[in-house]
């Protein structure tokens, strides 16, 4: 038989001294105490029944001592349970799944791009490169309005698309758990452009018939990130609020959006955003704990100041051929990156092990206290988590984000998938990306689940999910006619 190359065995031996690592450290108080327990259990083993007999004679119990005692493991034990925070369960959720008659091919895209532009060639040119390499399909959709030649974003218009996508949602959220109006107790509707008066949260109000004394949020402006904000309000409601079901529903409405003027960053969301939305239910009720799919674990939201520089999403660079080449802008990517390290600094204490808690404490001692020249380590967050689900805003976040933390295909697939079928649905795509993991039968009882969005200003959230019971195929939901073609190749650029 071959021996193996200097490499190879240099390699397999790092992994295994890795791996003997990190279980050493994992488990250092089990194996700590062991040796501790052993010992006891000989002690006890060599003395006799009776000195055993006569050490117990010896202790005097006093019943003043005993129910002084008793009162004070009984009140510390009630301390525990009154401060201990409040367990915050996700029942359920529904995805809107738009009607196939407003599917928005590259073709048709295209070519209503080149007749509403039809006095701009350049713009007409740098929207089909930006579709090239967006990993978008030909499945995607866009509102009736958009369809228009020229398209009439008006209020009126907007408001139909708001109500088709949320009521769509709405109604799916209320069949599949059987909950009525009149029970929720908390409503939170998030959208970023679309921000009319009255606002959705009291269009939903009226639509369902919902209790006068309902506690309503309606949030806007807070961009793709405001899905997992209106989580982290909904858990803080919930914590403050007993025995309460609160519903979320995240979305962005496209029409407003419909931009026909010269602004090459300005042109890109037509290229990219697509109609979409979530409702979820969340709720604070124990006896729910049996049907819930998850339970929330952490939210961590982090901020990171851009200056105006950050928000030019897009950059021209002029190839050999003189052709107008397109990339995300390094001053937006640099503030990404700074508000995702934030948040893993914040999130690796609480879900990483000991081992990788360790190994990051160590680096950065190096290199903040001792100035080593070191890399900044980037924790396994494959040892804390099972799934990830990143927002799918586009191929370039997905990629940077899998390169970043050094994640496999497996890993982003789900986002990878959400973008190609349904685009970016802005706030809501997290939703998507983990429909398509309970559609692919991925997820079982024990598994964690890492959410993380971006959003203007500039923000990185991300929300920890725990599942609480193996959760079998749906029988509904966006991915029911089509989860069998996926995954799908997603080549780097698709000729249009």
């Amino acid at each position: 038989m071959p021996q193996a190359s200097p490499e190879l065995s240099s390699s397999v031996k790092l992994k295994y001294v890795k791996l003997g690592y990190q279980y050493l450290v994992n488990h250092i108080l089990t194996l700590l105490l062991i040796p501790i327990m052993v010992g006891v259990l000989i002690e006890v083993l060599r003395l006799g029944p009776d000195e055993i007999l006569n050490l117990w004679n010896s202790l005097h119990f006093d019943l003043v001592q005993i129910l002084c005692s008793s009162f004070l493991i009984i009140f510390a034990t009630t301390v525990y349970f009154m401060s201990k925070p409040r367990s915050i369960y996700l029942v359920d959720y529904a995805c809107y799944k738009p009607p196939v008659m407003l599917r928005v091919p590259f073709a048709t895209f295209m070519e209503h791009a080149r007749l509403v532009l039809s006095s701009q060639p350049k713009s007409v040119e740098f929207q089909t490169r930006i579709l090239e390499r967006s990993g978008l399909g030909e499945e995607t959709c866009l509102p009736l309005t958009v369809h228009y030649i020229p398209p009439r974003p008006t209020m009126e218009a907007a408001r139909d698309e708001a109500q088709l996508v949320i009521f769509s949602a709405m109604d799916s959220l209320l069949n599949k758990t059987g909950l009525k109006p009149k029970d929720i107790d908390i409503l939170i509707v998030n959208c970023s452009i679309f921000s009319p008066t009255p606002s959705l949260s009291a269009m939903v109000i009226n639509k369902y018939k919902m209790r006068s004394n309902i506690k309503s949020f309606n949030l806007s402006g807070m961009g793709c990130s405001a899905g997992l904000i209106s989580i982290d309000l909904a858990r803080d409601l919930l914590q403050v609020h007993p025995n309460s079901n609160a519903v979320v529903v995240s979305t962005e409405i496209i029409t407003p959006n419909c931009y026909q003027g010269n602004q090459r960053a300005m042109l890109v969301p037509n290229c990219l955003f697509r109609m979409g939305g979530a409702a979820i239910l969340l709720t604070n009720r124990r006896w729910e704990h049996r049907r819930a799919k998850y339970r929330l674990v952490h939210v961590v939201r982090t901020h990171k100041g851009a200056d105006d520089k950050a928000y030019r999403c897009v950059m021209e660079e002029e190839d050999p051929e003189g052709k107008v080449g397109i990339s995300l802008s390094k001053d937006l990517m640099v503030i990404a990156g700074e508000a995702l390290k934030t948040n893993i600094t914040t999130t690796g204490p609480l879900v990483l092990p000991a081992s990788e808690q360790l190994l990051f404490l160590l680096t950065l001692i190096g290199r903040k206290i001792f100035k080593q020249n070191w890399k900044p380590y980037i924790p396994d967050f494959k040892l804390a988590f099972e799934h990830f689900c990143i927002h799918a805003g586009g191929r370039a976040v997905i990629d940077e984000l899998q390169q970043n933390l050094q994640l496999s295909a497996e890993h982003v697939e789900a986002s990878r998938m959400a973008l190609h079928r349904f685009g970016n649905t802005s706030s809501s795509s997290l939703w998507y990306e983990l429909s398509y993991i309970e559609a692919k039968g991925r997820m079982k009882k024990g598994d964690r689940i890492w959410q993380i969005a971006f959003g203007s200003g500039f923000k990185c959230n991300s929300a920890i999910w725990k599942c609480n019971r193996s959760i079998e195929p749906p029988r509904d939901g966006p991915w029911l006619d089509c989860i069998h073609r996926y995954p799908v190749h997603i080549p780097e650029v698709v000729k249009l």
